[in-house]
């Protein structure tokens, strides 16, 4: 398949095109390297996979020093123009839109940011899928879109009307606009719901990232709603292998049986979390065993847009694509931890 993945210098883009590449899949990345965090780790990512960084440069597309079958061009989905012509140039089988504007909490500084990425950004790619026959487009969603729901586990069939961030409610739009497309143009998408994605190369304004940054530095960690919360954690390479089997099965159209019904367009959401919410506490504990060292600990209220807990009911992927994400958090807390000391070359006292 020729695939483009969206967000490629970003932490899940950055994992699935490893994957793709070692399956000989042709692959061209999109990302426009923006600084809400760290560039010098989105090119590091990008390193990895064979681009260089004085190469790479706006509406520039660039082959990897390694592998034939991957390219990657820096762009905006804001960007129309650019992104129909990659449509037009390429000619894709499928495209993974990982590409958004991502965090809770800075929603609420700069809401724009999340409507230019996520909503007009997110249109662009609909259209040009519209227009190139795309046989499936999978997107990033989030667990976030339950918002203020109290049942747990989140399942797919609950109601998702209470988003209690903007980045939230932007993510149940992508959702509601794939349904549209859908209906009226038979465009198969799949929109995932990631739990609290976790792992080597994750962002830096993760919870992961920051404890383990605040303890190496001998700093203390900034724990909110006084450590009362509990997050279904997911470890990135259960991420990976899930998006790679809703890849292969795009929904499809379902005809009524009756007339006077209409058909049941090719539209899917499923959840891709762990299923084992872990207490917040717990989590540092494995990061301070991970280390050798014990955190210091400034205990806060809960934020604005947060929610106390996160619990996936993930029994649509494992009924109709027999996978469950099992990785303990013990195991992959400790792979980021030794990521993260060897890539920063730094370590815990």
């Amino acid at each position: 398949m020729k695939v483009l993945i969206t967000g490629m210098a970003g932490f899940i883009g950055f994992h699935l095109a490893k994957r793709l590449i070692g399956e000989n899949h042709i692959i061209v990345g999109l990302d426009n390297i923006n600084d809400y965090y760290d560039t010098n780790l989105k090119f590091g990512r990008l390193k990895e996979l064979g681009f260089v960084e004085s190469n790479i440069g706006y509406g520039k597309k660039v082959e990897s020093s390694f592998r034939n079958n991957i390219s990657f061009i820096q762009g905006s989905l804001e960007d129309k123009k650019c992104v129909d012509e990659l449509f037009e140039i390429e000619q894709f089988d499928v495209v993974v839109n990982l590409a958004a504007q991502a965090g809770v909490r800075y929603s609420i500084e700069n809401p724009l940011a999340y409507i230019d990425s996520n909503i007009l950004g997110f249109t662009h790619i609909l259209e040009a899928c519209r227009y190139h026959d795309i046989k499936h487009l999978v997107y990033a969603s989030s667990s976030s879109v339950y918002g203020a729901n109290s049942k747990v586990p989140f399942s797919t069939s609950d109601t998702v009307d209470n988003p209690v961030s903007l980045y939230a409610a932007t993510k149940k739009s992508n959702e509601l606009m794939a349904h549209t497309y859908s209906h009226l143009y038979d465009i198969p998408t799949t929109g995932l719901r990631f739990f609290t994605v976790y792992g080597p190369w994750g962002r830096p304004d993760m919870a992961l990232f920051l404890f383990t940054k605040a303890i190496i530095d001998g700093k203390p960690i900034k724990v909110f709603n006084n450590g009362d919360m509990m997050r279904d954690f997911t470890y990135i390479d259960d991420i990976i292998e899930g998006i790679l089997r809703v890849i292969n099965n795009p929904p499809k159209k379902k005809k009524s049986v009756e007339e006077m019904n209409p058909s049941t367009p090719p539209y899917k959401v499923y959840n891709i979390g762990n299923s084992k919410p872990v207490k917040l506490m717990d989590f540092v504990e494995a990061i301070e065993n991970s280390l050798g060292v014990s955190a210091e600990k400034d205990f806060l209220p809960m934020q604005p847009g947060d929610v106390p807990s996160t619990y996936a009911d993930t029994s649509d992927l494992e009924k109709e694509l027999g996978y469950k994400p099992n990785t303990a958090l013990e195991i992959g807390v400790k792979k980021f931890v030794d990521w993260y000391q060897s890539f920063y070359a730094v370590s815990a006292e």
